[in-house]
């Protein structure tokens, strides 16, 4: 797997935007109304966001080249000793996170180009209510998933394997 680079999230964006601009066009063409945009989306998208933040900040210590500077874990059982928290990620949970961080990060830019689509398309109506609260709520949205792609992208480049860690 390749990282990421800046030309297809941006392809991803700009195509999502124009369907977003068209959407609102197709709208207010049908229906004669103003596209609304729910709240709900927004928080949504946040609980997404952080949630991959969350996961990039755990697991950053085991993934980096960096030990971790949590304390060292109490063993559970006297049997087996638990997993210190500074020990590596196993490589399999490693690459399912690689893996989480791609779809992420262009889950992010299709979502973010999407509602950034329809926050332009809707700023000819801002002075109406509805409009007024759909380009927020869109606006929201499109920064929920600046940060989901950021950290996104940051997970994926802790994920990348070093040449020296081939041990």
């Amino acid at each position: 797997m390749t990282p990421t680079r800046w030309v297809p999230l941006v392809s991803i964006t700009a195509i999502a935007l124009a369907i977003g601009w068209v959407t609102v066009d197709i709208v207010d063409g049908v229906t004669g109304r103003i596209l609304g945009v729910p709240w709900l989306a927004a928080a949504g998208l946040w609980v997404l966001a952080l949630a991959v933040l969350g996961w990039t900040l755990l697991s950053r210590g085991r993934l980096g080249d960096r030990p971790s500077r949590l304390p060292q874990a109490v063993p559970v059982e006297p049997q087996r000793p638990a997993r210190a928290s500074g020990e590596r990620m196993p490589p399999l949970v490693a690459a399912r996170t690689a893996a989480l961080a791609l779809a992420a990060s262009r889950t992010g830019a299709l979502i973010g180009g999407f509602y950034l689509g329809i926050a332009l398309g809707l700023l000819p109506v801002v002075g109406t209510p509805t409009g007024s609260a759909s380009v927020t709520a869109a606006a929201v949205c499109v920064l929920a998933c600046a940060v989901l792609v950021a950290a996104a992208l940051w997970l994926e480049r802790l994920c990348r394997v070093h040449d020296d860690a081939n041990e």
